[in-house]
């Protein structure tokens, strides 16, 4: 098996791997905040304490996932050329 088709095998595995996590979770935990939808900051003792929601996530912790997105903005193309 030439590598070329063996490399374009593996790239197709992981888009299809993609497009399936895509479909069945859209929204991702936010990587700015953790998932908490808001900033952690530390007072001078050393304590956490919460400060203003993520500006990432608008608070909600979660984030639409890139190739959700994409999907949408193509979906909509597609609606809005078909009307």
């Amino acid at each position: 098996m030439p590598l070329s088709v063996l490399a374009i095998a593996c790239l197709l595995a992981v888009t299809l791997g993609y497009v399936a996590v895509c479909a069945a979770s859209p929204l991702a935990t936010c990587r700015k905040c953790d998932g908490l939808g808001y900033q952690v900051k530390f007072n001078r003792r050393g304590k956490p304490k919460r400060a203003r929601d993520c500006r990432r996530c608008d608070g909600y912790g979660k984030r639409i996932r890139i190739g959700r997105r994409l999907h949408n903005r193509a979906r909509a193309i597609h609606r809005a050329g078909t009307r």
